[in-house]
C-alpha cells in the first residue's frame, strides 16, 4: 500500500525519490518574467523533450532506450541546474512570479525522464537497471542538496516567504512549503554543517538504495518448491494452479512435471500458510518469507540498517532536532512521535488482548485435533482460518470464485464514476512500459477529458512485490487550464492460464479498492501549482483517502453486479456476504498486532539516537518489552523493512493507523447519511478531501467534511475493539 509519486523539483528540494480554477486573491500566473526565466527547449531525446501523442502528450514508453537513460538523467541535471541557476541569479526583486511560479516551471525534463526511469526501475528493474540505479541515487541527493544549499535562490524564497500579504491562500501555502523545505533540509546551516549533511545525503542514498536491491534479490532468489502431489494436502485448487504456474516462472516444467513453487512473496506465502496441512513446510516458507534480508549473507541489511540509522540521526541533529523521528514527524499531522506513539499505544493493548483469545481458540482446535502442537508462527494462518469456520462458518475458498480481478475492476470503476461522475473508456492510441500494461481515459459526467489510468496488474520478474499507486503527470494549472493527469496502479497478481479468469482473495479485492482510491486521489485534484497536487499531502494523511475507498468494494451494489461466480455468473449470495459482514472483525488481533509492532519499531528506531544498534537484537528485545505475542511476527521484519529503508515512511509507519482513523470516522459519516453513494456526502468529501490536495491544512480538511474534528472512538468501533454503538 505505497504511494509513488511523480518525481518534480520540490521532490528533489526535500529528498532523493524513493521507491514518493484560476487564482483569487493575487493575478494568476500569465505571461509573466517566471516564463521567461524558463524556456523549454528540444533537444531531439525522446526522454527529454514534451511527450508528444494524444491526451496532452503520453510517455514514451515505445521509444525509451535503457541504454541511454543514464546519459538522458545527466543531462536532464544540467538542464535543471541552468534552470536554478536563472532563477537564483535573476536581478529584478524576488516575487512570487519569478521565483516560486519560476520554481514550479523548472525541472520538466528532469521530471520527465526520472518518471520513466523509476517506473522502470519498479516494475523492470532488470538488465542495466540495478547499476543505473546504484550509479544516480547519489546523483540526485547531490542535485537536491545543490539546490536546498544554494544560498541566493533559498535568499528569494525567503524574500517571497516574509512579503506574502497580497497573495491568495493557495499562494501562501506554496510560499510556505518552499521555504520549509528549504529550512528542513540544510538552508540556513553554516557550511561546514552543509557539506557535512551533503555526505550524509549521498551515502543514504547508496545504502536505501542497496537495501531495496537485497530485498529484491532475496524475494527472487529464494523459491521453494514441492516435487510430489503429496505436498499439496489441504491446497484449494486455484491455489495449485497459481503455484504450478509460478514454478514454470522459475524454471520448472509445472504441474506435469510434479513440480509447484511458493515464491518469496506476501502474495505466494500467505495463501500457502493459510491452506497447507503440511506444517514442517510452512516452517520452512515462514523462515524463508521472513528472513530476507537477515541471511548473514553477501545480501544481508543488517549492517546497512545500523548505518542509515546513524547517517539518520546525525542529519536530525544538524538540523537542531532531537531525533530523526522529531524531524521527520515536524510537518505531518502528527506533529511529534510522542503523539503518534500515544494513538499506537491506545490500540496496542486491544490488539494483543484480542490475539491472546484468537490464539486460545486455535489452540482448541489444535488440542481437539489430537497434534499436540503449540501454536507458532507459521501456524497462526492455518488454524485461525479452521476458526473462521468454526465460528462464523465461513469458507473464504467460498467467496474466491467471486472475486474475478477484471470484474472487481469493472465495480470500482463503476462506484468512482457513482461517486465522482468519472468514466472510464479504454483505449490502445498509447504506448506502454509491458504487454501486460492497459490503459483507459478518465472523464467527468459531462464526458471532458481529465486523465489517463494505467493498470498494470501482474507480477513478474524485475518488478518489486507489493501493490503500489504511481503519478506520471500530476494536475495543474498555472497556465490557467488544467493539465491531464496521468496515473497508475501496479500489483502483482499471478496471471491466469489461457483465458481463465484471474480470481484474487477478498484481501486483494480491498487492496485493489485501496490503491484505486490513491489513483482517484490524484484524478480529483483541481489546484493550481503541482507542488500541491493530487496526493502530495504528508505521509499520515494519504492513506486516508485509499482506505476509505476500500469500504465501496463491500456496498451492495458493487457486490451483486461485480462479485460474480467465474463459471455460472450468479451474483455472491447474501448469505456468503452476510457472513463477510460478521466476520469483518475476525483475526483483527492478528492484523493490528503484526501492523502495530513494525509501526512502533520504526518510530523506537528512529528515536533510538545514533549509537550503533543490532538490528536483530533491538527488534527482539524491544517486543519483548511491549509484551509482543511469541505466535505473531511483525508484518515487516526489520531487515526487510522497505517502507522504511528504501522508500519514504522511515518514522512514518504509524501514518496507515493514523489515516485510519480518519477513514473511520469519515466512512461512519456517509453510514448516517444513508449510505456510500450519498450524494451531499460524496460532493462534501471531493469538495474538502479529494479536490484539494495540500492547499489546505488536512485537518481543516477533515473538519470541514466531518463538521468536528476526527474522534478515535470510530477506529476502535470499526476494529471491533469497543462496543459498536
Amino acid at each position: 500500500m505505497r504511494t509513488m509519486s511523480k518525481l518534480t523539483l520540490t521532490t528533489a528540494l526535500t529528498a532523493v525519490l524513493a521507491l514518493g480554477g484560476t487564482s483569487c486573491g493575487d493575478k494568476a500566473p500569465t505571461q509573466t518574467e517566471s516564463q521567461m526565466l524558463i524556456q523549454e527547449v528540444e533537444t531531439g531525446n525522446v526522454l527529454l523533450d514534451k511527450w508528444t501523442g494524444p491526451y496532452g502528450g503520453v510517455p514514451p514508453w515505445d521509444k525509451a532506450d535503457v541504454s541511454t537513460m543514464s546519459a538522458s538523467l545527466i543531462t536532464a541535471f544540467d538542464m535543471a541546474r541552468a534552470e536554478i541557476t536563472k532563477i537564483a541569479d535573476n536581478e529584478a526583486e524576488a516575487n512570487f512570479d519569478n521565483t516560486i511560479v519560476a520554481l514550479e516551471k523548472s525541472g520538466a525534463a528532469l521530471n520527465r525522464v526520472a518518471t520513466v526511469f523509476f517506473v522502470h526501475a519498479g516494475n523492470l528493474n532488470k538488465g542495466e537497471i540495478p547499476n543505473i540505479l546504484k550509479e544516480m541515487s547519489p546523483k540526485f541527493a547531490e542535485f537536491g542538496d545543490e539546490i536546498n544549499q544554494n544560498p541566493a535562490l533559498f535568499a528569494r524564497v525567503k524574500s517571497v516567504y516574509e512579503n506574502m500579504d497580497e497573495l491568495n491562500i493557495e499562494q501562501k501555502r506554496l510560499v510556505k512549503d518552499y521555504y520549509d523545505g528549504f529550512v528542513r533540509q540544510g538552508a540556513t546551516l553554516n557550511d561546514e554543517d552543509k557539506a557535512a549533511m551533503s555526505k550524509i545525503n549521498s551515502r543514504l542514498a547508496t545504502l536505501t538504495n542497496q537495501f531495496g536491491q537485497n530485498v529484491l534479490e532475496d524475494e527472487q532468489g529464494y523459491v521453494n518448491f514441492i516435487e510430489d502431489e503429496s505436498g499439496l494436502a489441504g491446497l484449494p485448487d486455484w491455489l495449485k494452479t497459481s503455484m504450478a504456474s509460478a514454478a514454470k516462472n522459475n524454471g520448472k516444467e509445472g504441474q506435469n512435471s510434479g513440480k509447484w513453487a511458493i515464491t518469496n512473496t506476501r502474495s505466494s506465502m500467505d495463501p500457502f500458510l493459510t491452506y497447507s496441512d503440511d506444517r514442517a513446510m510452512r516452517e520452512v516458507v515462514w523462515n524463508t518469507y521472513y528472513n530476507r534480508g537477515d541471511n548473514g549473507d553477501e545480501r544481508d541489511n543488517n549492517a546497512i540498517i545500523t548505518e542509515i540509522l546513524q547517517l539518520r540521526d546525525q542529519r536530525a541533529k544538524l538540523l537542531g532536532f532531537k531525533t530523526h523521528a522529531h524531524w521527520k514527524l515536524e510537518n505531518q499531522m502528527a506533529r511529534t512521535p510522542e503523539n503518534a506513539i500515544a494513538l499506537m499505544e491506545k490500540v496496542w493493548p486491544h490488539a494483543i488482548g484480542r490475539a491472546q483469545e484468537e490464539v486460545a481458540e486455535m489452540q482448541a482446535i489444535a488440542d481437539s485435533e489430537g497434534v499436540f502442537i503449540k501454536i507458532a508462527p507459521w501456524d497462526y494462518r492455518y488454524y485461525a482460518e479452521k476458526v473462521r469456520k468454526d465460528k462464523y462458518d465461513l469458507d473464504l475458498n467460498e467467496v474466491k470464485p467471486y472475486m474475478q480481478m477484471e470484474k472487481l475492476r469493472e465495480g470500482m470503476m463503476w462506484a468512482a464514476g457513482e461517486v465522482y461522475g468519472f468514466q472510464f473508456n479504454q483505449v490502445e492510441d498509447v504506448p506502454v512500459f509491458h504487454e501486460d500494461v492497459r490503459v483507459w481515459e478518465v472523464t467527468d459526467k459531462d464526458a471532458n477529458h481529465l486523465g489517463l489510468w494505467y493498470f498494470d496488474p501482474y507480477a513478474r520478474t524485475g518488478k518489486r512485490s507489493g501493490a503500489w499507486m504511481n503519478a506520471y503527470r500530476t494536475q495543474q494549472k498555472l497556465d490557467g487550464v488544467s493539465t491531464t493527469v496521468i496515473v497508475s496502479n501496479n500489483s502483482n497478481f499471478v496471471k491466469g492460464e489461457g483465458d481463465k479468469p484471474v480470481l484474487i482473495s477478498w484481501d486483494d479485492a480491498e487492496t485493489l479498492f485501496h490503491e484505486f482510491g490513491h489513483a482517484l486521489h490524484g484524478l480529483n485534484s483541481k489546484v493550481t501549482y503541482p507542488t500541491l497536487s493530487g496526493t502530495a499531502v504528508s505521509r499520515d494523511y494519504v492513506e486516508f483517502p485509499s482506505q476509505i475507498h476500500e469500504r465501496w468494494l463491500m456496498t451492495p451494489e458493487v457486490l451483486s453486479t461485480y462479485a460474480v461466480h467465474f463459471e455460472t455468473g450468479e451474483p455472491i449470495p447474501q448469505e456468503l456476504v452476510d457472513k463477510i459482514k460478521k466476520a469483518s472483525t475476525f483475526r483483527q488481533g492478528f492484523d493490528t498486532t503484526e501492523y502495530l509492532a513494525s509501526a512502533l519499531i520504526d518510530m523506537k528506531l528512529h528515536m533510538a539516537g545514533g549509537d550503533p544498534i543490532d538490528p536483530d537484537a533491538f527488534e527482539r528485545d524491544t517486543l519483548e518489552g511491549l509484551g509482543m505475542p511469541s505466535e505473531i511476527v511483525m508484518r515487516h521484519r526489520t531487515p526487510h523493512f522497505n517502507h522504511i529503508f528504501s522508500g519514504g515512511y522511515h518514522a512514518g509507519y504509524y501514518a496507515y493507523l493514523w489515516a485510519d482513523s480518519l477513514s473511520a470516522d469519515a466512512s461512519e459519516a456517509f453510514v448516517e447519511a444513508g449510505g456510500f453513494y450519498d450524494a451531499a456526502t460524496a460532493k462534501s468529501f471531493h469538495d474538502n478531501i479529494m479536490s484539494v490536495g495540500n492547499t489546505i491544512d488536512p485537518a481543516d480538511g477533515f473538519k470541514a467534511f466531518r463538521g468536528r474534528d476526527v474522534e478515535v472512538e470510530a477506529l476502535m468501533r470499526d476494529r471491533g475493539f469497543a462496543d459498536k454503538e
